[in-house]
């Protein structure tokens, strides 16, 4: 018999006997390890356990405290969710089963009507009695024909079948079960015990909005007990942060159907959010030396195919529209070709730079409907955008002007928790790219740069770049745990190249200019979301769309005090209502915080007389009295400090 060849991770190369397992060679290494090893890595792919090794390789004995472990963990978990549908749902059909980095789901379609969230409980039943047996797992080749004949109801499983390269079709036998072999997978189902069925969402077959809607059914598994719980407490923790809930609770937005997914109505409370987040930014701008523009959200075709846009970024932007005389009109998916156009109207001189446009721009994306999410995802947006146009020579120091102004505006927000990337080109991918490598090595060596110069610390990723330029991008996390790019800025030699941009330099010379583009905090859309979910609800005094509510014990002997009290308020410019429901004062005051309104106060016969408030502020149980000129100044105060502590 044959001897394959073994590299391991520290260079050694050792023979073993040809059908060795990942298995042999943990135990050969130690029995420690091969008591916590769960697949190996070989040749770079994950394989089984108790897998025959085939021809010569390089191993990797992974364990169940590697990610990859986990993920073999999911794979059986996955595959015994398969098994228990198939026990209580004999009739039912099944599409991919798939391990993921937040768990593990199976999509699944029924006659008469989906699985729904009630039916987890006795699943996991049945999945818990195969973890408790220890079936063995054995991987076995089936005949493509015998497979089909296996699935011949079903023509999702058919369909994953016929995707199958050769005539044998790998297949787990479990127990008396045998089910679709999906990725790498444990000797015994013993370890699938800490594991929860979390939920259930629609998703379509293959991911095409054209083809049938199924039923992914989600779950999630560990190794330890304890994981699993903080794993769920994480969960529920992000379920109470997600803008979507937070969002109908406090009335902020709504997304209709019969008007368009994607396509979300901002309700008075929401829009409240927003054009204190909009008059905020333009303040902020204007004060630093933008000058704010509106533009068409409609252009010709022929801009953005000059721009670049169509030939690199049609399949996110709408279907042109035709106007019957040969013009083509599109929806704008970027403000930068019409910011160009602004620049472009005039004669411009070295002395009007750096030159900064701003706008609250809106923008389309043609956006899948699966992608879509709230106010994360949407087919609507209008950008926080700004373009300035410099000097070569300029570069640098604008770069660091920008940056130290969105430092500045995550200060005020109290958004701490972010990093920086730069984000480069991939040289090799001369078809995303503009092809120029002098002007993507000067960028992204400036940009390098200005960051060191700076300080700061950041990672670098090849092939995130925009198609003209690299960019910095500052990543966030979301309350769902998935990073997100909250703003951005971004060199461009391209487009002044593209739309043959001037400016006359002191030496009477036409000389071209380079466009920085940027944003501060991404879209009105995204960051409300953003916002939202990071406050959980409990905004700010400045940024809450209600910042005090006013209830009077009795409407009839102090409801005229509580108006008086509501009309200097308003003319101090803060937002404030008075809640004259006449519902019990602790249903009134519990609501209020339950809407998380900054500042409740409540006026009776005491408060008249000494023209005071009994003010109970957010998330506290205790009132304080005070003079309402006192409670004026300490809700002006909170205002104009961004609600920040001193």
């Amino acid at each position: 018999m044959a001897d394959v060849s073994i590299k391991f991770p520290d260079g050694k190369v050792q023979a073993f006997a040809e059908g060795t397992t990942p298995a042999d060679v943990a135990k050969s290494i130690s029995i420690s390890l091969a008591k916590k090893a769960v697949a190996a890595k070989y040749n770079g792919e994950l394989v089984d356990y108790l897998t025959p090794l085939k021809g010569d390789g390089a191993i990797e004995i992974v364990t169940k405290s590697d990610a990859d472990g986990l993920k073999v963990l999911r794979n059986t978990a996955a595959a015994l969710l398969r098994i228990a549908l198939k026990k209580d749902f004999p009739a039912i059909r099944l599409g991919v089963a798939s391990a993921e980095d937040d768990g593990f789901y199976v999509d699944t379609d029924k006659d008469d009507q989906q699985v729904s969230a009630d039916e987890l409980d006795a699943l996991a039943v049945v999945i818990e009695k195969l973890a408790k047996d220890k079936l063995d797992i054995e991987r076995i080749s089936v005949s493509k024909a015998d497979a089909l004949a296996q699935v011949k109801d079903d023509p999702f499983s058919t369909a994953l079948v016929n995707a199958v390269s050769g005539d044998e079709v790998p297949f787990l036998k479990i127990g008396d079960y045998q089910v679709l072999s999906d990725g790498a997978q444990l000797a015994n189902t013993g370890d699938v015990k800490h594991f929860k069925l979390l939920s259930v969402a629609g998703a379509y077959w293959q991911g095409k909005s054209s083809n049938p809607m199924l039923q992914r059914i989600y779950g999630t598994v560990f190794f330890k007990d304890a994981d699993l719980k903080a794993d769920l407490e994480k969960r529920q923790e992000a379920r109470e942060r997600d803008h979507r809930v937070i969002g109908n609770q406090l009335d902020l937005f709504f997304v209709d159907p019969k008007v368009g997914a994607g396509l979300p109505y901002w309700m008075p409370n929401g829009a409240t959010i927003r054009r204190t987040i909009e008059r905020y930014i333009i303040d902020k701008e204007v004060a630093n030396g933008y000058q704010h523009v509106y533009t068409p959200v409609l252009a010709n075709l022929d801009l953005y195919k000059q721009s670049g846009h169509w030939a690199h970024y049609r399949d996110d932007m709408f279907p042109p529209m035709d106007m019957g005389d040969g013009e083509m009109l599109e929806l704008r998916p970027m403000n930068c070709p019409s910011h160009i156009q602004i620049y472009n109207h005039h004669i411009r001189s070295y002395r009007e730079l750096p030159l900064r446009i701003a706008e609250l721009g809106m923008m389309h994306r043609y956006e899948k409907s699966g992608a879509l999410s709230g106010l994360q995802r949407v087919r609507e947006m209008t950008l926080n955008d700004g373009h300035t146009f410099v000097a070569p020579d300029q570069i640098q120091d604008e770069f660091k002007k920008i940056l130290n102004l969105m430092v500045k505006v995550y200060d005020d927000f109290d958004i701490k928790d972010y990093t920086f990337r730069l984000s480069y080109r991939d040289p090799k991918n001369t078809e995303k790219y503009f092809d120029d490598d002098e002007m993507w090595n000067k960028a992204q060596t400036m940009l390098k740069g200005a960051m060191d110069d700076l300080h700061l610390d950041y990672v670098e990723a090849e092939g995130e770049a925009a198609f003209y330029g690299p960019k910095l991008d500052v990543q966030t996390k979301t309350a769902m745990c998935n990073e997100e790019t909250l703003s951005t800025i971004q060199l461009d030699f391209m487009l002044p190249e593209r739309f043959d941009l001037h400016y006359v330099g002191a030496d009477g010379e036409e000389h071209r200019p380079v466009m920085i583009h940027r944003g501060l905090v991404s879209t009105m859309e995204r960051f409300t979301a953003y916002l939202t979910e990071i406050y959980k609800g409990a905004f700010p005094t400045w940024l809450a769309p209600k910042q005090v509510t006013i209830i009077p014990v009795s409407e009839e002997k102090h409801g005229a005090y509580a108006d008086k009290l509501a009309a200097q308020l308003r003319a101090a410019d803060i937002r404030v209502n008075v809640d004259k429901r006449g519902e019990k004062m602790g249903y009134l005051i519990r609501d209020a915080q339950t809407h998380k309104i900054p500042y409740t106060l409540v006026v009776g016969e005491q408060e008249m007389a000494n023209n005071s408030v009994s003010v109970r502020k957010y998330g506290e149980d205790d009132a304080t009295a005070m003079a309402s000129d006192a409670f004026m100044k300490e809700i002006l105060a909170d205002i104009a400090s961004y609600s920040r502590e001193e």
